[in-house]
């Protein structure tokens, strides 16, 4: 069981954590709910062993090459006949949640679980396998906004503003970018294609730039959120001395790398408590 959590990735839950509640208001005592809590336990364990499951599944290479995997920060390192079985053991934590969802909230909900689950076979296997098919697979992270409608459906909720929804796809672009940046060196060396490893260490990271400047615009014109917008503002000035001044083209090593994962949760805790204290991502001003 504990090499299946690694699998998981618990040090990267957060982004399916955080976008789950971001239809969610401290004032609306969600946490009262049995059902929210239900689908609070679905978008830990269960959907991230989905995606990253099947990740790992069509990987074998790239991760053996992988210093960084190995660990329930960014994930474990598996063997041939580990990874052989990874199949029916997501369809064994899947199902159950999959009936008990459907039956709870109707066809829609089937409707959409099917689609994310379909998104990741596209995501992960041939002849499809967009994950190696530059730009493509930044643009499929678009698939991480659906545990914000899923969460919607689940608990009877308003549907997400478009404004919303657009932020949270440059978030979803912007995360998968920091993760390809850190795996250039291994996918080099298993021969796998991204964006990262085409364009290089250095516009990877003016491209993660370019998104976090728009996401911090959005933040700051169309819903009016300060604090997020000046987190944000903080982070784009370190990602700028970082390509400019301090790392420029080198890769980090493993404990930066760490280093980074445990302060990218702790930022996410920060943020998630702001956005449900908030509610600015429900409004916008636009």
């Amino acid at each position: 069981m504990k090499h299946y959590l690694k699998i998981s990735r618990p040090g990267l839950w957060f982004p399916t954590i955080w976008i789950y509640l971001i239809p969610f208001t401290f004032e609306t005592g969600f946490w009262k709910d049995p059902i929210f809590w239900i689908g609070f336990l679905f978008v830990t364990f269960p959907l991230n062993f989905l995606v990253y499951g099947l990740n790992d599944y069509n990987d074998y290479k790239a991760d053996m090459e992988n210093d960084r995997k190995g660990n329930y920060l960014f994930g474990a390192k598996s063997s041939k006949e580990q990874l052989a079985k990874l199949p029916i053991k997501i369809s064994w934590v899947m199902a159950p949640f999959i009936l008990f969802f459907s039956f709870y909230s109707g066809i829609i909900m089937l409707l959409l679980l099917a689609f994310m689950i379909i998104v990741n076979i596209l995501y992960n296997f041939k002849p499809f396998r967009i994950k190696e098919r530059p730009p493509f697979e930044i643009f499929i992270q678009v698939g991480y906004v659906f545990t914000a409608f899923f969460s919607v459906v689940l608990n009877d909720l308003e549907m997400l503003p478009w404004e919303t929804v657009i932020y949270l796809s440059l978030f979803a672009f912007q995360a998968h970018i920091a993760g390809e940046i850190m795996d250039i060196d291994p996918d080099k060396k298993a021969g796998k294609k991204t964006t990262a490893v085409i364009i290089g260490r250095k516009k990877a990271k003016l491209l993660m730039l370019v998104l976090l400047i728009t996401e911090m615009y959005i933040l700051f014109f169309w819903f009016d959120d300060y604090f997020l917008a000046g987190f944000l503002a903080v982070f784009s000035a370190w990602l700028f001395l970082d390509i400019f001044i301090f790392f420029k083209n080198k890769p980090y090593s493993l404990s930066q790398m760490k280093l980074f994962g445990y302060a990218m949760n702790f930022s996410a805790l920060a943020s998630m408590i702001w956005i449900l204290y908030s509610g600015k991502l429900l409004h916008p001003v636009f």
